[in-house]
């Protein structure tokens, strides 16, 4: 099994170990939840309160031209083009990724109806994220669709030809599990279906190559593996064959070809930019772009193949050093073992005591997080991210002797970690 020594030798190995700096990591946690949160960037606080005291402070109303306030959709969006495998100029940084995901949804049946309007049904996964879901179904309701939701191994079989749409989380939020985008955009297009990618679990975590599989349309999150903090901006990409073809549902200015004519008529600007609304988010904004720099950041030092090759080494030192010393314990694993399905998280189940231990664990300073079963297929989770950035093998070795630790002293048993919070 693996020892302490071992890991404090495989740190000091580790060609990624000096993008930690970029980071303010809290002295003593050992954070785990940069799939829901990401670790705030060291360049963050002086860069937003600059955005603050200068750009608005100072240069007012100027600093949409002079600091180039106007732009920043773009700006960032190119930067996030380069990690989901995107051209310059495909990728917008606006909005929430709800919001994001009714645009391009909306795009995608309405090319569904021009081209093919028999097809009347949309097929998801049945634990995809659900506010995903919640939008489908909404979508669906106020066009007379059908949603049909399915478990992983049957999507394959769903993609009939009266489907319009598959949309899909590339990485599942609860398991971590991994689809393979390239095949199963295949098999929609072959089926004459359009796909909608949700890359929240992706971007920044595992390569992705929006061009190279074929896909339609992608969304994604901006807090948390780009860690653009609490609320950031999320993203919107469209296949270049696609974008010009409709308006997105919500027309608004920033959308328009010509904001600043002030026309009454609305005329959608080329390309990505119509996927733009209203007024963005700017000291927000400020703040995404230092998370997207620290994934940049790794690019002299191999980029996303290098991260993800870390991630890989960091969750299978984790499930192994679990499996080896929590057993007895009741835990299982919900995430694939194998690589090309696993995304950057490792997620354990318990029947009972889940949420306790976790809360038990972030009392020490090792913090995950929970998500609850549906009392049936899906058991409790206990959910872990490693974000290979500032994630090194000394902290997985000694989150693993924490959690062998609250099992077996039954310190998760005590009341004040049996209390459930808003958030869990």
């Amino acid at each position: 099994m693996t020892t302490l020594q071992d890991c404090l030798a495989l740190d000091a190995q580790d060609p990624l170990r000096t993008l930690r700096a970029l980071f303010t990591v809290p002295p003593g946690v050992i954070y785990l939840d940069g799939n829901s949160l990401g670790v705030m960037p060291a360049a963050a606080p002086a860069r937003v309160a600059a955005a603050v005291t200068q750009e608005w402070g100072e240069g007012l109303i100027r600093s949409w031209n002079s600091a180039g306030w106007f732009a920043l959709p773009q700006t960032l969006g190119d930067k996030i083009a380069q990690l989901v495998g995107a051209g310059a100029g495909e990728v917008v940084a606006t909005d929430s990724t709800s919001i994001n995901l009714y645009k391009v949804l909306s795009a995608a049946l309405n090319i569904a109806a021009q081209d093919a309007p028999q097809r009347k049904r949309m097929v998801s996964e049945r634990s995809n994220f659900p506010t995903d879901l919640y939008i489908a179904e909404a979508l669906c309701r106020e066009r007379g669709l059908q949603l049909q939701l399915v478990e992983a191994e049957e999507i394959a079989t769903a993609l009939t030809s009266d489907v319009a749409v598959l949309m899909l989380t590339h990485v599942n939020y609860r398991t971590g599990a991994m689809h393979d985008m390239a095949a199963l955009t295949a098999a929609a297009h072959a089926a004459g279906a359009l796909t909608v990618w949700d890359l929240a679990h992706s971007a920044g975590a595992v390569p992705v190559d929006l061009r190279g599989a074929n896909a339609d349309f992608a969304i994604g999150c901006g807090y948390k593996y780009l860690n653009g903090g609490p609320g950031a901006p999320a993203f919107v990409w469209v296949n270049p064959r696609h974008a010009n073809r409709f308006w997105q549902p919500l027309a608004g200015w920033w959308g328009h070809a010509a904001p600043f004519e002030f026309t009454p008529d609305y005329r959608p600007a080329p390309g990505i930019t119509r996927y733009l609304c209203g007024t963005q988010p700017i000291l927000s904004m400020t703040a995404l772009d230092c998370g997207l720099d620290t994934l940049l950041a790794a690019q002299p030092l191999g980029g996303m193949a290098a991260l993800r090759k870390k991630s890989l080494a960091l969750t299978d030192l984790f499930i192994a050093l679990v499996e080896a010393r929590c057993a007895g314990h009741g835990l299982g694993l919900a995430t694939p073992r194998e690589h090309a399905q696993r995304g950057s998280q490792v997620c354990l189940t318990r029947d009972t005591g889940a949420y306790a231990i976790v809360q038990a664990l972030i009392a020490r300073g090792v913090v995950g997080d929970f998500r609850a079963g549906d009392g049936g297929k899906h058991p409790d989770i206990l959910r872990f991210g490693f974000t290979p950035l500032y994630i090194g093998f000394e902290d997985v070795w000694n989150a693993a002797e924490h959690l062998r630790q609250v099992l077996a002293s039954g310190e998760w048993q005590r009341p004040e970690f049996n209390q459930k919070h808003a958030v869990t």
